[in-house]
């Protein structure tokens, strides 16, 4: 997989090092949780899922404000000082956001989980400062090994991290009933997880503590200001459109259909980030490197990056689309049926946004971050409306979530387009090429399907 990088005057095998680096150690990261996935459906049940379903989605919307963004600053200095310093104060916003949640949640713990519609949640409340303060330390350290190229402290700290939430949620599981070795599964894994990496960070990377100081740390904060400016409102909304079902269902619906979906976007997600987040790191670097230097062969590398990684993310997903509540029923049980239906629909779009994770940093290093605001704001109505309208006029989850996935992948597809458009790619050329390979695999599988089953639905 060489992602056209033959051209550049850039280290190629580097490159491909790097990715092969952090994809080894996110492959059997996320083989972890996928392979014990049979065992805790039959620990757990959907409804267990589906609280700990709210309680991420909670996390993962607040964490995007976890550290004001200042973390994405870190890979920028010239300077190793200035670059120390981002990242105290990335720690140190962190600790006051935090701190800022407890209080928050203290005085508003009955009207938040009412707000939230699931009083299950209630008792989990106040565990939520605690993970964005892990959060936000992870993210600081994760970016600051990025930045120094520590790709296999990456991999084997994201590998620990799975090992640890696999193992807790077993060995809790029979403990206490309800979603309880889920949540605090996960918060002892993170908790470990975070310490060991700030420790392999401090000590092996010789970081000088003696260089931070406060007037060095509001100059970095003044001087990479436009990320809590603008870099929050993108991220919040992105966060948000993906979250904004599980809020939506748990308040219309039962926690049985949000641990239903909760599952099968988990399934989905898991495997297609593993090459995604590890070409994403290793793109970003790249793309900004040409940028500068050459931005033809930014347009080369940009455009067999996307067709590379829409005929890798097509293989699995199309099959999932065709046969995903028959895959279901037999690896998850009889029960989980409708959770593959689920994962059906929402295949096409979570193979866009697949394909596209790695070229959206294009929006960063182009400078065209009021675009990738626009698009999130758009992105996040139209899945608002989406979700409101199948819940509340139909009344019918399965139709909600359809909406939902169909809406998304409309979205992406643009998303996708769009990117290309940027580094001169014509919109004609990209759409015609992913409209006819996609109709061509999907309905290649669908009539696989018709002809084993006798059905395509």
């Amino acid at each position: 997989m060489s992602f056209g990088l033959k051209r550049l005057k850039i280290n190629n095998k580097g490159f491909l090092a790097n990715v092969l680096t952090l994809l080894t150690g996110t492959i059997i990261a996320q083989a972890i949780p996928i392979a014990v996935s049979p065992i805790l459906t039959r620990i757990y049940n959907p409804d267990d899922f589906g609280i700990f379903a709210l309680y991420t989605s909670i996390i993962s919307v607040i964490a995007v404000m976890a550290n004001a963004r200042y973390e994405l600053a870190i890979m920028l200095p010239k300077k190793e000082e200035e670059a120390v310093n981002i990242l105290a104060l990335s720690i140190i916003v962190a600790a006051a956001i935090s701190l800022l949640l407890f209080i928050i949640i203290l005085l508003f713990h009955d009207n938040i989980a009412l707000l939230l519609g699931n009083p299950k949640i209630s008792d989990w409340l106040y565990f939520i400062p605690l993970s964005i303060l892990l959060t936000g330390i992870y993210q600081s350290f994760n970016y600051w090994s990025n930045r120094k190229k520590q790709y296999k402290r990456l991999a084997s700290n994201r590998m620990y991290q799975s090992t640890t939430t696999a193992g807790a949620n077993l060995a809790l599981g029979p403990i206490k009933n309800g979603a309880f070795g889920l949540i605090i599964g996960g918060l002892v894994s993170q908790l470990i997880s975070t310490i060991r990496l700030a420790i392999k960070s401090i000590k092996n990377d010789n970081i000088s503590l003696k260089s931070i100081s406060l007037n060095s740390m509001l100059q970095m904060a003044k001087r990479y200001d436009q990320f809590p400016k603008y870099a929050i409102g993108s991220g919040l909304l992105n966060s948000a459109s993906v979250q904004l079902p599980v809020f939506i269902l748990s308040s219309f619906f039962s926690s049985n259909v949000v641990g239903l979906y909760s599952l099968s976007n988990r399934v989905l997600n898991m495997p297609m980030s593993i090459l995604g987040s590890a070409v994403a790191q290793v793109f970003f670097q790249t793309s900004a490197e040409l940028n500068n230097n050459s931005k033809s062969v930014l347009k080369t590398v940009t455009y067999n990056t996307y067709k590379k990684m829409l005929y890798i993310g097509t293989v699995p997903l199309s099959i999932v689309f065709a046969f995903g509540d028959y895959i279901f029923s037999f690896v998850f049980g009889v029960e989980w049926r409708e959770a593959g239906e689920y994962a059906r629909v929402l295949s096409p779009w979570l193979l866009l946004v697949f394909v596209s994770s790695p070229l959206s940093n294009l929006f960063t290093v182009l400078e065209k971050q009021r675009q990738g605001f626009l698009f999130n704001l758009f992105l996040f109505i139209s899945r608002v409306l989406s979700l409101l309208v199948g819940a509340v006029a139909f009344k019918d989850a399965s139709f909600t979530i359809s909406l939902f996935g169909v809406t998304g992948f409309l979205f992406w597809l643009w998303h996708c387009l769009y990117i290309l458009k940027l580094v001169g790619i014509s919109y004609k050329k990209s759409f015609l090429f992913t409209c006819s390979f996609l109709s061509l695999v999907f309905a290649i599988l669908m009539s696989i399907r018709y002809l084993l089953f006798g059905n395509v639905m």
